[in-house]
């Protein structure tokens, strides 16, 4: 089975603010422990996850071994006040104040550095992304001093202008990049750039009756266009799910964006040996140096 390449161990897949309640005053090690028995019991050896601010991650990392599980982790997500990612980070106002939190989170064993260049997506308007991208410029220099520090760099970042921008800033990984088009493909192609696009989000909202219906149909069909584009111009691609997310439990949102992955590319040969060396490619880049 292929690893989980984007995960929340602070989530639960059922109810976001319940899960953050349960941690309020300390990692809850019997979730974590949960999450890891999830992987665990699907033959899922590694996870990638996107951190938290309550020191879930953390814990999760200390405790992975005993699973025989690979845990990597930024320890928390990086982003700009005002912007998206306070669900799951720390906030900077200027890049000194960034280039603190990147320090900080390599004093508590982070593996890498996630940063938030954008909002999420509007699961009731197509096309529409929440708060604010961040100055292509700001984002350059946020990657330059991460891997400065020997990190690679996670970024949660949708939309076409800001995939752009985070490829040409040299990011290493695009989490959701929703809404990507040709001009995303050929730049992901030229890159080394690996695209994670957590497609099983919308496809496992749809017919739950808890938004449009048919902004979640149209959403899906984008990302599953997206995938099988991104595999035909030989862009890295990997499996992350979201896991955490509302609809997407560990271990089996795993399998549910293998699925979405399925869905995409019908010829399975291919189908496996990319996602085996996406796959690698975090493996091997998602540690610090």
């Amino acid at each position: 089975m292929f690893g989980e390449c984007h995960a929340h161990f602070a989530m639960d897949g059922v109810n976001f603010a319940q899960a953050m309640a349960r941690h309020a005053n300390g990692p809850d090690e019997a979730h974590i422990r949960a999450c890891f028995e999830a992987y665990r019991s699907r033959g899922i050896a590694f996870v990638r996850d996107g951190g938290d601010k309550y020191g879930v991650s953390q814990l999760a990392a200390r405790i992975a071994p005993e699973y025989g599980i690979d845990y990597r982790t930024p320890i928390f997500a990086i982003h700009r006040k005002g912007g998206y990612g306070s669900i799951v980070g720390r906030a900077f106002e200027n890049m000194r104040e960034y280039a603190d939190l990147v320090e900080e989170a390599a004093a508590q064993g982070a593996d890498f550095i996630k940063i938030m260049t954008t909002g999420l997506m509007d699961f009731n308007e197509f096309g529409r992304i929440t708060h604010f991208d961040l100055d292509a410029a700001e984002v350059r220099e946020m990657v330059h001093i991460a891997h400065e520090q020997g990190f690679a760099v996670m970024s949660h970042t949708n939309g076409k202008r800001a995939v752009l921008a985070a490829i040409e800033a040299g990011v290493d990984s695009i989490e959701h990049g929703n809404y990507v088009d040709e001009d995303c493909i050929a730049a992901l192609a030229e890159s080394r750039t690996c695209y994670v696009p957590t497609a099983t989000v919308a496809r496992n909202l749809m017919n739950q009756g808890l938004y449009d219906e048919g902004v979640l149909a149209r959403i899906w069909e984008a990302s599953r266009t997206a995938i099988a584009r991104a595999v035909e111009a030989n862009c890295t691609v990997a499996c992350g799910s979201d896991a955490g997310a509302v609809l997407v439990p560990h271990g089996q949102g795993t399998c549910d964006e293998y699925d979405c992955f399925a869905a995409a590319i019908s010829d399975a040969a291919l189908r496996d040996a990319r996602l085996a060396e996406g796959e690698a490619f975090i493996r091997e880049t998602f540690r610090r140096k």
